[in-house]
């Protein structure tokens, strides 16, 4: 398998624990309560936002910038990357979002940090009510991230991390109010672990990864369909060989962040 001889692939593992430990030590510091009252949805939404899309233009060329086991997950059914980097990438967020959310708790009054932004569904949201809201949160957010960093588009404007920071202000925009807004195993994993509530824990990865699968096959088998055999498509997911483009520098306008099948 090249990819353990590869100082690029472990260089990517680094990066995909690293930024996902940025990102639920920021991402759950905007949950935090300073002040009496409910939480400010609009400083939880842009926030999240506007870090993710920070992060994604940081480490997009190292990793793709993952850092969400639903996003590795839906790349790994579009065979865009071998099983062997998606258990990889998705052990490095784990262990990258519970040592953010140490460090939270660590440096947090308890007095502020409450349940260290841990999902919760709303009162009156039932499990299968919320599996659905998160089913189709991350698909709008998977499907976005395909959609724009794919780079078979001709004349692609703008840029790829600030929309799929939209996209994911936009989850939490309505998510929030159903079951805290997932999207994101890692995230809803970490503080878990911290405060030992597992509390319906399951509907913030089945959500997530049903969510994350469908867009993934809309997009590469319906919308945008990749034309490979199925011998190429087991050849990647085996990870037989490195991408012909390994260690070349991809031109500048290209929307490139999240193309993990460039490393």
């Amino acid at each position: 398998m090249w990819e353990l001889k590869s100082i690029a692939f472990w260089r990517a593992v680094f990066a995909e624990f690293f930024a996902t430990m940025l990102f639920v030590f920021f991402g759950l510091g905007f949950t935090m309560r300073w002040s009496p009252g409910p939480v400010n949805v609009l400083l939880v939404s842009l926030g999240f936002g506007f870090l993710l899309a920070a992060l994604v233009q940081a480490v997009g060329h190292v990793s793709g910038a993952h850092l969400n086991p639903a996003v590795t997950f839906a790349y790994l059914l579009g065979a865009q990357l071998s099983m062997f980097r998606c258990v990889m990438y998705i052990a490095a967020q784990l262990l990258g979002a519970v040592a953010g959310a140490a460090v939270l708790y660590g440096v947090t009054p308890p007095t502020v940090r409450g349940n260290l932004g841990l999902n919760t569904l709303h009162a009156g949201v039932g499990i299968g009510q919320g599996t659905a809201v998160e089913i189709f949160l991350t698909l709008q957010f998977v499907l976005c991230i395909f959609a724009t960093t794919d780079i078979r588009r001709n004349g692609f404007m703008g840029s790829a991390a600030v929309i799929i920071g939209f996209s994911l202000t936009v989850g939490h925009f309505f998510g929030i109010y159903y079951t805290g807004c997932g999207m994101n195993p890692a995230r809803s994993f970490a503080p878990a672990v911290l405060t030992r509530n597992f509390r319906n824990h399951w509907v913030y990865w089945v959500g997530p990864l049903i969510g994350g699968a469908i867009a993934a096959l809309v997009y590469d088998f319906i919308l945008f369909p990749r034309m490979r055999s199925m011998s190429e498509r087991l050849a990647i997911l085996k990870g037989a060989h490195p991408p012909e483009a390994e260690g070349q520098q991809e031109p500048r306008s290209d929307p490139i962040e999240l193309k993990t099948q460039a490393l």
